[in-house]
């Protein structure tokens, strides 16, 4: 199936507001730790199948070094081993924001964080979850593709090395 043509444009249409998601994209940046932040990225963009957002997301970890396997098991990051409990802790939360209308953020969720994460470090999270689906659903909803030609200047993909 041929992927469908972009429908619209938001940075075109509306590109005082596109700035300002620009704007909130770089402090979170500047508020959670590069790594951590790629994969919460990746992980909402999976649960919403947003293709746009799961190459980009995927690319920008590779480039990073984040290991293959790493990115492979996201999607099965309660069984895996790879993962630390703060990772999970903040895997579980971004999955409660993102499925919020099922799962209502629960305290669970939140009450784990508070053992890994401070009050800010929380909020800052939170606002990266927000700001993931929002840019989903306008991937999404645009049938925007991803090329990795539009982010050239970015640093160069790592190598993929052999297992030992």
């Amino acid at each position: 199936m041929a992927a469908e043509p972009l429908r619209m444009d938001v940075a075109k249409i509306a590109p005082d507001a596109y700035r300002h998601f620009l704007q909130l994209e770089g402090l979170i940046m500047q508020h959670v730790d590069r790594k951590l932040l790629h994969l919460l990225k990746l992980r909402a963009s999976q649960i919403n199948g947003c293709a746009y957002c799961i190459a980009m997301h995927t690319d920008e970890a590779l480039r990073e070094g984040e290991p293959v396997e790493r990115l492979t098991l996201l999607d099965a990051w309660e069984e895996s081993t790879l993962y630390s409990e703060k990772e999970r802790a903040a895997f579980a939360w971004i999955e409660e924001v993102t499925l919020i209308a099922d799962s209502g953020a629960s305290r669970e969720a939140y009450e784990a964080l508070k053992v890994h994460f401070s009050e800010e470090e929380i909020g800052w999270l939170t606002l990266a979850a927000v700001q993931i689906n929002a840019w989903n659903r306008i991937a999404i909803s645009s049938r925007a593709q991803y090329d990795r030609a539009m982010f050239a200047h970015a640093a160069p993909a790592q190598k993929a090395t052999e297992p030992a």
